[in-house]
């Protein structure tokens, strides 16, 4: 295989590449990998006026690398903010989870205090930093809410209505988004959303089983005979 053949295919390969991967950065250094070898395959091949185009994808490329990750060594975090960026936003660089939190506001809450109401469409992405919420669904008490987790998963993943009122069972601290906002974002984000869908199916699904087991154990211990 000739040299030009083997940069050709490179160009190719790390083009292709670059469409597929979904960190930007990552994205970005595979164009920069394209650009360099267009760059020499330019030249070699057709002067330097086969050169300039790859030159400008290389510098391009290097101007988004350097971007991102000046933005991620920027982003700084309080003590819940870093608790959040390792648990749900584990996913995100740390520019863009810098940015989802930046969405809303951190609050404290009293006991009793309603976060989601049954069969309302969630308004707001929370995420309980300190304290327990009771989950009850038509009225029962099937489950609980701890520090660490995320309540209104619904309202970012387009469920129309939430299935269970969770209520402070403590005074608590916790991040609270509006849905508008927090969407809005992750439309203009699709890396971002892609990555924190995971962290809210998985939260969603989790709360189910629980809600589930809770039920199915009230059921159990409640018919005849039991």
């Amino acid at each position: 295989m000739s040299f030009a053949l083997g940069l050709y295919l490179a160009i190719f390969a790390a083009t292709l590449a670059a469409l597929i991967v979904r960190p930007q950065v990552t994205r970005n250094l595979l164009l920069g990998i394209a650009g360099a070898a267009g760059l020499i395959y330019g030249f070699w091949v057709h002067g330097i006026l086969g050169a300039i185009l790859p030159f400008l994808v290389l510098i391009v490329a290097g101007v988004q690398v350097i971007s991102v990750a000046g933005a991620n060594r920027s982003a700084n975090f309080s003590q819940d903010e870093q608790a959040m960026v390792d648990g749900p936003l584990k996913g995100l660089a740390r520019s863009q989870a810098r940015r989802l939190i930046d969405q809303g506001n951190w609050l404290s809450g009293e006991t009793g205090d309603v976060l989601i109401r049954e069969g309302t469409p969630p308004s707001h992405l929370y995420y309980l930093v300190d304290g327990i919420g009771d989950v009850h669904s038509r009225g029962s008490l099937v489950g609980q809410v701890r520090s660490g987790q995320l309540i209104g998963e619904a309202a970012v993943l387009g469920e129309v209505e939430a299935i269970a009122t969770i209520t402070l069972a403590q005074p608590s601290r916790f991040w609270c988004a509006p849905a508008g906002a927090v969407n809005a974002f992750l439309a203009a984000n699709p890396e971002a959303r892609h990555a924190l869908q995971k962290s809210l199916t998985a939260s969603l699904r989790e709360k189910l089983d629980a809600m589930n087991r809770a039920v199915a154990m009230a059921s159990s211990s409640g018919s005849p005979g039991a």
